[in-house]
Parts: structure tokens; C-alpha cells; sequence
């Protein structure tokens, strides 16, 4: 199955260059129907014909941002060197709620550039 998804300039960067290999989301119903073997077609969200496509090697769901911090690789979710020192769950507060994620839980979904 392929899925479609948009990401922001640094992190369609990321992954672009092969340094963010986890993409952060909330697990709701359109990410429920995501499987290992799938694959994402990540499209720039300022420039849509910018594509990128990716396969789904592994699902890591978590009930909270902050359970899934403690537990993934940071520098594989999009921080680098610099910044994962000043990394924190609730930097993803400013996607998703603390009631969204208690709702759905949270998932990184890990996954291979291939195109």
C-alpha cells in the first residue's frame, strides 16, 4: 500500500540526505493503516512536486511522545549532534496535544529512502 504524507523543509531535508530515518506522528486512523513494506511518498509541503519515497521497515508505537523519547534513538527522529540535548517530548506539543496523544498514542515510523 502507499500513503502519502507532508513534511516541512528541514525535515523532508533530513530525510532527503538520509539523516532522519524515524518520522514522528500520531497514530490516528489514517496512520493505522500503516504497515511494515508500505511506502510513504513524503511530499514537500511548500513545494509539492518535491517527492520523496520511502519504505516502511518498522513501526514503533508508544503511548505518549514522552514514553517514545525515552525509548527511540533522538538523532534518528530528525535532531542532530547539536540539538538532541535540548530534545523534548513536548516539542512535539506544537503537532499534536497532549489529548490527541493520550487518544491515539504516537507511533515512529522508521523507514528506508528509496526513491
Amino acid at each position: 500500500m502507499k500513503h502519502t504524507m507532508k513534511l516541512n523543509d528541514a525535515p523532508y531535508a533530513m530525510i532527503k540526505s538520509g539523516r532522519k530515518t524515524i518520522e514522528l506522528r500520531l497514530y490516528d486512523e489514517k496512520r493505522q493503516s500503516i504497515a511494515v513494506g508500505d511506502e510513504i511518498e513524503f511530499c514537500h509541503r511548500a513545494d509539492p512536486t518535491a517527492a520523496l519515497l520511502c519504505r516502511v521497515v518498522a513501526l514503533h508505537r508508544f503511548a505518549s511522545f514522552e514514553e517514545l523519547y525515552k525509548t527511540l534513538p533522538l538523532i534518528k527522529c530528525g535532531y542532530t549532534v547539536e540539538n538532541v540535548a535540548a530534545a523534548s517530548a513536548a516539542d512535539m506539543e506544537l503537532y499534536y496535544s497532549k489529548e490527541e496523544q493520550a487518544a491515539y498514542g504516537v507511533i515512529g515510523i522508521e523507514i528506508e529512502l528509496i526513491g
